[in-house]
């Protein structure tokens, strides 16, 4: 059976419906010879709500709060013991509240990302943990501004907005099942160190990047594995205006932005050369053959938050077995990386890895099949739909494309909308076919976006007791406009 099917089947029969919450319960001991195990049947405890979110990440923290502040009685579903996703693992800055106004003389400035994505982030500058917009002197015809952040205060800021949500937080909690009947979800199996147990619900999202949920409640998808996979780690020890100094020196300062720097104004944020230009042969070579991408933000004195390993993987990373090798070999390369930096940079002589990410990181996993696929036309002629729930304008392969004349996009709510499921939203890096499309909306600010429309969806639809394609969409932009979120003209 190949993985499509298992996860189908699994989807379709209620994986976990029949399996046992006692892991040392008799009979869990397989018959000699065999290569299959078959579980007992057991019942499974209950509770029940209106919407879950599967996964706390950039998008799935924004969708639950979203659907708590419609009044929905919402649980959010985490696998690690807390939320902040790629924003706090994987990323560099948060890419981007505003449009490329820098790169276009004469065109306007305008945030085009506010609501809750935004307030999180005004939140947490007010504390000292991000940077806030500040503008990029450097480079700024690929982003306009850079939000840098502490990923331990982003931690904490998204726990405590999630808990004012009234929103029902479980982590270190795995998504296991889905109880499906139809074209509808019932429910999910959820298993954790308290056992497994059934979760009730009328509208779901899928914020886990991978699409666990999607997959198992037999959603159409692909695996592209169209991106390396990385992990970053954060370096100590750096004396960050010697680096610029250095950089300086060479001509190779690619890109750069001031802002709010251990509680002082005017200080570098994000600092690094555009691939190697600049840096010495030996470590241009080295990190080359580790992936290694220098560019990196701060909110701390003589601190680097994300140095980034990257590594392609021969298969989807939904590989089990190929990526447990993986995580060893994108450690292996940090701790070559940081050698890299110590032997041939001035500025990280006595620098040390303060952080990694606890697994690595992915780009896309399985991409689920939508009520509609963005285009990378839609993104780059700047194209504006009839139910857009928010606009973008960042593309991460800037400068060599860019959103029209400084503009924005409209990622519209069928984007979002699970083919052939009628109450299950995706939002993430889990929608848009097409490669360069997806190198726009993958990004954090924008998954953010999707967060607020699906989770303020899936509240009003369970509230309603209405299915994802029955949602009035007059009726979803006046919350979402009420939620703040800006729409162009």
């Amino acid at each position: 059976m190949n993985r499509r099917d298992f996860y189908k089947n699994s989807g379709l029969l209620g994986l976990g419906v029949i399996a046992s919450s006692n892991l040392g319960a008799a009979g869990m001991a397989a018959p000699a010879g065999k290569d299959y195990f078959e579980e007992k049947a057991k019942k499974l405890p209950a509770r029940h709500f209106d919407v879950v979110i599967a996964g706390a990440g950039t998008a799935g923290v924004i969708a639950a709060i979203a659907s708590a502040r419609q009044g929905a009685r919402t649980i959010l579903v985490e696998a690690k013991g807390y939320p902040g996703g790629i924003a706090v693992e994987g990323g560099t800055a948060l890419h981007s509240f505003y449009n490329l106004w820098k790169a276009f003389p004469g065109v306007e400035k305008r945030q085009l990302v506010k609501g809750i994505p935004a307030e999180m982030v005004d939140r947490l500058t007010a504390k000292g943990g991000a940077t806030g917009y500040a503008e990029m002197e450097i480079h700024y015809d690929y982003d306009s501004v850079c939000t840098a952040i502490d990923t331990e205060m982003y931690k904490l800021n998204a726990f405590e907005m999630l808990d004012e949500a009234g929103v029902y937080v479980c982590v270190n909690t795995l998504l296991a099942g889905v109880i499906k009947k139809n074209n509808r979800i019932d429910g999910v199996i959820l298993e954790s160190r308290s056992g497994r147990e059934v979760i009730y619900a009328k509208s779901f999202v899928d914020c886990t990047g991978y699409a666990d949920m999607a997959a198992h409640a037999g959603a159409a998808y692909t695996e592209p594995n169209d991106y390396a996979v990385v992990n970053s780690m954060g370096l100590g020890n750096v004396d960050i205006e010697r680096y610029y100094d250095f950089l300086r020196s060479q001509d190779a300062v690619g890109q750069l932005a001031y802002g709010t720097r251990s509680g002082e104004p005017g200080r570098i944020i994000r600092l690094g050369s555009e691939g190697s230009k600049g840096y010495p042969e030996a470590f241009s070579a080295g990190a080359k053959e580790i992936g290694m991408s220098a560019i990196s933000t701060t909110v701390h004195d003589n601190y680097l938050m994300f140095i980034k390993m990257n590594l392609k993987l021969p298969v989807s990373p939904t590989d089990r077995d190929t990526v447990s090798k993986a995580e060893l070999e994108l450690r292996k390369r940090m701790q070559k990386g940081v050698e890299l930096f110590k032997k041939h940079i001035p500025g990280f002589q006595k620098a040390f890895i303060t952080r990694t990410s606890p697994s690595l990181c992915i780009r896309r996993g399985r991409l689920i099949a939508c009520d509609y696929d963005i285009t990378h036309d839609n993104v780059l002629n700047g194209d504006h739909f009839p139910d857009d729930v928010f606009v973008y304008g960042f593309h991460d392969n800037a400068p060599r494309f860019k959103v029209k004349n400084g503009g924005s996009y409209g990622i519209p709510y069928r984007a979002l909308c699970v083919k052939g499921i009628d109450n299950l939203y995706v939002s993430g890096m889990m929608i848009t076919s097409d490669h360069n499309a997806h190198m726009s909306t993958r990004n954090t600010v924008s998954c953010m976006g999707q967060g607020q429309a699906s989770g303020t969806a899936a509240a009003l639809c369970a509230l309603g007791n209405i299915s994802s394609r029955e949602l009035p969409y007059q009726t979803l932009r006046n919350a979402l406009e009420k939620g703040n979120v800006y729409f162009e003209k």
